[in-house]
């Protein structure tokens, strides 16, 4: 085993991958008394996303006094959702996630027992993955039906299928073990006892792949969800890719009732009933650093907020480029930052049918992903360069989640693709003018492909039966969350940053941490979830 990669090394990846962390809150610090002074907090929290929410929520749940500021009017970063005419309410982003069950009822976010009022409800499928000459839909919790499926199209493959899955349902087990351990493990044992573990240390998910798989269009099959982690399978990490996924197809796919803006509610009014305080539309410009460690903020309004620490839930490149002043900026630091590649971003088309066009085609399917092609290298080279000529996509068909989710005998659906921002880049100048004429043609343009394109390979009859049509590009991601480049997974998960390299919580200034998706574990609902709770675990650490 390498030397380097000592105990704490181990921990770091085991918890990085879960994309959970098991926080024994009886042993952490409690506040014995907390700030008299209005504008002094325990921790100040720039950002409302989940993973600054659920750091609030963490150090509001132990007696102490957290301030959340977020630049937005809505709390929850890409967890929120937006209202249009004719009665129809759009989610930003979520389509499905895996959360706890209790009792029979969906309804445990990680690490907060005590909210009980968000129901998650079950996709009837867990995905719908659409290939040229291949349609395969994923039954909810029955992997071993996955596999058969896998190996009915693919016979020659089949022991191959099965050793895959085989190392993929390893890889987890020995993840939970080493994380209910708590590190407490015989290291000189590690190679033995967390095999799958040590070998897919290192690798890419390409790479996890080729060792059991040959043919192409397999591999390109059980990669169908590389969209999910923003990377192809020759560039993502292989962890990063394994644990998540198996355990969504263990676990399930859930949908809250009220959307994901009900989730961010919650973990609001769960920081507000504790003591905390929450601040919408007010905007972070500034970290305050005195003698070397952050001491407070600054926002644009000029108030002047101190706290023992200050967490950023905002993206970790402007966090010191631009909330940092130059003379405080750790140039070492940056220049790491500066290696790093943000994350795809995303363009969606948010469409609310004035008919039932889902109910009489028949559909049944919630979660759907087209692929053009077999090759998601090429794919992510498309998406890039924003290049809609043939394009792969995901549709989420909202109403077959649960009845009422539109006004009656209508449908809300999206259409989503990924995409990079260099195309966006030459609108941005004009666009934060509010000259935004030329950058709404070219928006239009594209959702007219995009729409076009699943009206003729899904959903025939789509164009006609449009009622509202709204649409979200990388920009439109900057405008609202705030996220360098339009990011929505952070910084990229790549072998240099994911797992035991990924970007740490705590930062070279003292008392200044970060949480969210450019840091542990990385990007989406759960691991930003986690990241708070981690990030948390990590002061109170210090502080006992």
């Amino acid at each position: 085993m390498d030397a380097r990669w000592n105990r704490r090394d181990w921990l770091r990846t085991a918890l990085a991958a879960c994309g959970g962390v098991s926080l024994d809150w009886a042993a952490l610090p409690v506040a014995k008394a907390v700030p008299a002074d209005p504008d002094r907090f325990d921790a100040v929290i720039v950002g409302a996303g989940l993973g600054g929410l659920s750091c609030a929520a963490a150090f509001a749940r132990q007696g102490f006094k957290p301030l959340v500021l977020e630049q937005h009017d809505k709390a929850g970063g890409y967890a929120t959702a937006f209202s249009r005419p004719g009665g129809f309410n759009f989610d930003v982003s979520l389509h499905s996630t895996t959360v706890g069950e209790r009792n029979g009822v969906h309804n445990l976010i990680p690490g907060f027992p005590e909210i009980q009022d968000v129901e998650f409800v079950p996709h009837p499928y867990l995905y719908r993955a659409i290939f040229p000459g291949h349609d395969i839909r994923v039954a909810q919790k029955d992997v071993p039906a996955y596999i058969a499926t896998l190996q009915k199209s693919f016979p020659l493959e089949r022991q191959g299928i099965q050793a895959l899955f085989d190392d993929m349902t390893g890889l987890a087990t020995e993840i939970r073990k080493y994380s209910a351990a708590r590190g407490k493990v015989d290291m000189a044992r590690m190679p033995r006892d967390y095999p799958h573990l040590v070998a897919c240390a290192g690798k890419t998910w390409g790479v996890m792949v080729d060792a059991r798989i040959a043919d192409p269009q397999l591999k390109a099959i059980v990669s169908s969800l590389w969209a999910y982690y923003g990377l192809p399978p020759s560039k993502l990490a292989a962890i990063y890719y394994a644990y998540p996924t198996i355990s969504y197809l263990q676990q399930g796919g859930y949908y809250p009732r009220g959307r994901s803006q009900t989730v961010s509610n919650a973990l609001v009014k769960f920081i507000e009933e504790h003591g905390g305080k929450v601040l919408l539309g007010s905007r972070v410009e500034a970290i305050v650093v005195r003698d070397g460690a952050a001491s407070g903020v600054r926002t644009a309004d000029g108030r002047e907020y101190s706290g023992r620490v200050v967490v950023s839930n905002a993206n970790a490149f402007d966090t010191f480029h631009k909330m940092l002043a130059p003379e405080h900026q750790p140039k070492d630091y940056l220049a790491q930052l500066d290696r790093y590649t943000a994350s795809l971003s995303s363009f969606i088309v948010f469409l609310g049918l004035k008919k039932d066009l889902v109910g009489g085609l028949g559909m049944h399917d919630t979660e759907i992903f087209y692929s053009s092609g077999y090759d998601p290298e090429a794919e992510y080279q498309r998406a890039l360069k924003a290049d809609l000529g043939n394009p792969s996509f995901g549709v989420m068909l909202y109403d077959n989640l649960f009845q009422g989710y539109s006004p009656a005998g209508k449908n809300t659906l999206t259409i989503l693709t990924l995409q990079g921002y260099d195309h966006w880049q030459p609108f941005e100048a004009a666009y934060w003018k509010g000259s935004k004429g030329a950058y709404r043609k070219e928006k239009e343009r594209m959702a007219d492909l995009l729409i076009r394109r699943a009206e003729q390979v899904l959903l025939p009859g789509l164009s006609k039966a449009i009622e509202i049509r709204e649409v979200a590009t990388p920009l439109t991601n900057v405008r609202y969350t705030g996220n360098y480049r339009g990011a929505i997974y952070g910084w990229d998960q790549t072998l240099d940053n994911s797992g035991r390299t990924r970007l740490r919580h705590s930062t070279p200034i003292t008392n200044l941490y970060l949480s969210g998706a450019w840091t542990n574990p990385g990007g989406g609902y759960s691991a930003v979830l986690a990241s708070g709770l981690e990030c948390f675990g990590e002061i109170m650490a210090k502080w006992a």
